[in-house]
């Protein structure tokens, strides 16, 4: 039962609250701080006043009861009743540290997990992550001639957007939610989408704005001034290029070019290349000099992340926003090596998309487990991108304006991936006149206003926090705001916790939100989800990892107290964001 207690401040000021504390309440009655009595709405044995100033000192009066009230709160959240405490006590040695010791793991079980945790993202990495949602936008002499792949013969002349408006397409990712936009500057063709010093097969000679034209200059400005972060995409496969196969030469070619887009345009957030390497305009091949194009890359642009091949940023294996249960950022170094990357890239024109309809096999599900690592002996941090397009081709076909995925679709990649311990990236190809199909940008509205009402109101901000096991300093009540800066943990061997969450009255619940920090590695290996209904508490929900974010979709249960159930972790578990919408 809860009793209202009314305060009179000294400058006329009423202030209610309440407190469920009895003892307290007849303490301040009887030591005679102006008690009075009152009607109210709660249950009420006993009305109190205490006189203060000012109404926020009666505020501050109140925050510090409810603190004092924090033991009962656990008790009653967690369901640790005062009878069972008691019980536990007459046991001998029963006591907390006991029970702490019993949840500690083996030694060489807590070693192996030592040597995993000792990975950890740079700081570049950990401010890619915090992107979450960007836009692929591939644009280039493809989208006149209707192929996906061109073959480098293809004349500037036809590249004619006369309309093109890289507002346009800015506003139109950023009411999606996104918060990034890559450009293909030069796709396979080997047509540059600005005016490269080093070949002629680039906008300089199209009909676009008289050959003055430099649309990478348009995208960037209009990102800048709309806050959306730049990066660039360069296919190193060249088919235009007669250097293509000629090793260094070209090597130092695709340098030139890679320096023009890193120096000219301003700060670059990503560096995305693909796994692409067929034959070029004099029928070689060409071996890719990967470490000089990263080396290039850290010198010009050192807070750039480079994805797919690359060491920075995973590619989660398909092109069909297809994502796995668990996602580790913590996996076999080897995992980065670019010929295996570029052999399960794709390597022809995909003309009937059979290559984008493809999935993740069974046999890379699990990149990460402990399981997994255990006989690895080098590790990396390198987390995981998810990308697909909106329409089922990467540049736009007219025919595919009745194919743009749904908003069920788009939600879901959304939930698996940003929501499942990566990134997500969306591709939205511009039509004919340089401008995203009315089609495309209604569904990017459509996303972004279901996001935004999704994650409007966190409702943790009012509830009531409690954990069974916490380090001291990295308390539970650190999970309120996001951030690396302060986050909860338990004790180090401590790989389990029960976290109780205690709302002011029942409400509908849709959406879960743990993030770990981790700037800490990526620890959690299991958890689930409780919720009180009908007087019972019942599973909810049941996830494997967390990392940088997990999203459960709890599909609107109806209660006012949620457990939080951490059953394993490697060393033990962090938790530096906890929402409930």
């Amino acid at each position: 039962m809860n009793y209202t207690y009314m305060v009179r401040c000294k400058d006329g000021t009423l202030y209610t609250g309440w407190t469920n504390n009895i003892e307290r309440r007849m303490e301040a009655h009887n030591s005679g701080t102006g008690a009075k009595y009152t009607k109210s709405r709660r249950p009420v044995k006993l009305v109190y006043c205490e006189e203060f100033q000012t109404k926020e000192e009666a505020m501050k009066r109140e925050y510090a009861i409810k603190h004092m009230e924090k033991k009962e709160k656990e008790k009653m959240v967690l369901g640790m009743d005062m009878k069972k405490k008691e019980k536990e006590k007459m046991v001998p040695g029963m006591d907390m540290k006991k029970k702490e010791k019993e949840k500690m793991v083996p030694g060489m079980e807590r070693r192996e997990d030592e040597r995993l945790v000792r990975v950890r993202p740079d700081k570049r990495q950990v401010e890619f992550q915090k992107v979450e949602f960007y836009a692929f936008i591939h644009f280039t002499i493809n989208t006149y001639t209707g192929k996906e792949w061109g073959d480098g013969t293809e004349s500037p002349e036809i590249f004619s957007p006369d309309h093109l408006d890289a507002v346009q397409w800015v506003t139109a990712i950023k009411d999606a939610g996104m918060r990034g936009l890559i450009l293909t500057c030069k796709h396979h063709d080997g047509f540059c989408l600005w005016p490269s010093r080093y070949t002629r097969h680039s906008v300089a000679a199209s009909p676009y704005k008289g050959g003055k034209g430099d649309i990478v200059r348009e995208v960037a400005d209009a990102c800048q001034a709309a806050g959306i972060k730049f990066g660039v995409y360069l296919s190193p496969w060249d088919r235009n290029s007669e250097l293509y196969g000629r090793g260094e030469e070209y090597d130092d070619y695709f340098v030139n070019q890679l320096t023009e887009l890193l120096t000219n345009y301003g700060p670059v957030f990503d560096v995305w290349f693909d796994g692409a390497c067929g034959e070029g305009a004099g029928g070689m091949r060409q071996c890719y000099n990967w470490e000089r194009y990263y080396e290039v890359i850290r010198k010009l642009q050192p807070d750039a992340c480079i994805n797919v091949c690359g060491p920075d940023i995973r590619w989660c294996g398909n092109e069909a926003g297809d994502t796995r249960d668990a996602e580790w950022s913590v996996v076999p170094a080897r995992l980065r090596d670019t010929e295996m990357i570029a052999d399960k890239s794709q390597q022809t024109d995909d003309t009937d998309f059979s290559f984008r309809r493809r999935t993740i096999s069974s046999s890379d599900a699990d990149l990460g487990s402990r399981e997994f690592l255990k006989d690895e002996p080098d590790l990396i941090w390198y987390p995981v991108e998810v990308n697909t397009s909106i329409r089922p081709g990467w540049f736009y076909h007219q025919e595919e304006d009745d194919k743009v995925r749904s908003l069920e679709e788009l939600s879901q990649i959304y939930f698996h991936s940003v929501g499942g311990n990566g990134t997500f990236l969306l591709n939205i190809p511009p039509n004919k006149e340089g401008l995203l199909a009315k089609e495309d940008v209604e569904r990017l509205k459509e996303l972004g206003e279901f996001l935004r009402k999704a994650f409007k109101r966190n409702l943790v901000e009012e509830a009531v926090l409690a954990v069974d096991s916490y380090k001291e300093g990295f308390e539970i009540e650190n999970v309120r705001e996001p951030g690396y800066g302060k986050y909860f943990s338990t004790r180090e061997g401590i790989t389990s916790c029960t976290i109780g969450i205690e709302f002011e009255e029942e409400t509908v619940i849709h959406y879960l939100i743990l993030q770990e920090n981790i700037e800490m590695s990526q620890r959690i290996e299991g958890f689930s989800v409780w919720a009180e209904t009908d007087g019972n508490l019942r599973e909810v929900y049941r996830g494997k990892v967390v990392g940088y974010k997990h999203i459960a979709q709890l599909k609107g249960i109806r209660t006012k107290f949620l457990q939080i159930k951490i059953h394993d972790a490697r060393v033990c578990p962090t938790v530096a964001f906890l929402g409930v919408f």
